[in-house]
């Protein structure tokens, strides 16, 4: 089976990949990456040799028509994805997610892909404050990462109702692990306290997210892609819900650093107060998630402080990393 992974140079598309190669080693994997600030060589670069890399954007139809050949199935994890960014740029945002999708859709259809599994996030859904979100909830974005999102879903599901496309949809939680790009809340801790430098925390730090494992997120997208039903959605959440300052804290107690670490500063413009979601329906395909939180935190700490050379190369390029955190 050959099979086209955009974005595969990311956070959670470099593990999809190094998840697949190693649970299927005779699928043939095609990575398109634009390799954006966050799409990184050093991500896949242990694994050059086992797929085949082409650098491209989505929105480009010749990139994709040159990538798409031979596959049968689309993972497209390509996407911009920090809402603070969002925030600064939006257009941005809406040429990738929206536009770049589009782009990818057409030309799924036109090759008679086999299967289009598009990931999304529990982010399209807005915040809540009681209760959780099942896949029927209504979408209510209030950023413009979300809602560039939300219309990518919409896009997919058009395309199914309309050209009977074979679409399924995947909506995670937070997810937190090795390679995760340090402008998000959990590596920007563990390399702030590394570098003894202030933690940025939005407010009073009690927005309250679901954390997920990267490896159990992409357990499910496998296993959507092997049992899921073509045309539905499948939320996938870590049944662990954190307020972002016990996240900080609970980081800081594993690397022995001080609390007085932590800045509160001014929380962002229209800041969701919490996400939660109902995962009985990917439950129902016999996937629940199986890492530990304490553990897997305790493992993402230590691949970061493992990895100082990964890390230090984007503090020393990007230096505004630190200025936006929490997610």
């Amino acid at each position: 089976m050959r099979i086209l992974v955009t974005g595969g140079a990311g956070f959670i598309g470099s593990n999809f990949v190094r998840y697949i190669l190693k649970k299927y080693p005779d699928y043939e994997i095609v990575v398109l990456d634009k390799l954006t600030y966050a799409g990184r060589l050093e991500n896949i670069e242990d694994m050059m040799g086992k797929i085949t890399f082409k650098k491209g954007d989505i929105c480009d139809r010749n990139d994709v028509e040159k990538s798409i050949e031979g596959c049968s199935t689309i993972f497209n994890f390509a996407a911009e994805t920090h809402v603070d960014r969002a925030i600064k740029c939006p257009a941005t945002f809406i040429k990738t997610d929206v536009s770049g999708t589009y782009t990818l859709l057409e030309a799924a259809m036109k090759h008679n892909i086999e299967k289009f599994i598009q990931i999304s996030t529990d982010e399209v859904y807005g915040q809540i404050i009681k209760g959780r979100f099942d896949e029927n909830s209504a979408l209510q974005p209030r950023n413009p990462y979300s809602a560039s999102k939300a219309a990518a879903d919409l896009l997919c599901r058009s395309f199914f109702t309309t050209y009977d496309m074979p679409i399924v949809i995947t909506r995670s939680s937070n997810n937190y692990g090795p390679y995760q790009y340090p402008e998000k809340l959990i590596p920007a801790i563990i390399i702030n306290a590394l570098r003894h430098e202030n933690i940025p925390i939005y407010g009073k730090g009690e927005q309250i997210r679901d954390w997920i494992y990267v490896e159990d997120n992409c357990r499910a997208i496998d296993t959507v892609f092997k049992r899921g039903i073509i045309g539905e959605i499948y939320n996938i959440g870590g049944n662990n819900e954190r307020k972002n300052i016990e996240i900080a804290k609970l980081i800081l107690k594993i690397m022995n650093k001080p609390e007085d670490l932590i800045d509160f500063v001014e929380d962002r413009p229209g800041h969701d107060f919490r996400y939660s979601l109902n995962c009985k329906k990917i439950a129902s395909l016999g996937w629940s998630p199986i890492f530990d939180f304490a553990k897997s935190l305790r493992r993402t700490v230590e691949w970061y402080m493992r990895n100082e050379k990964w890390w230090k190369s984007i503090v020393e390029s990007d230096k505004n990393v630190f200025q936006i955190s929490a997610s």
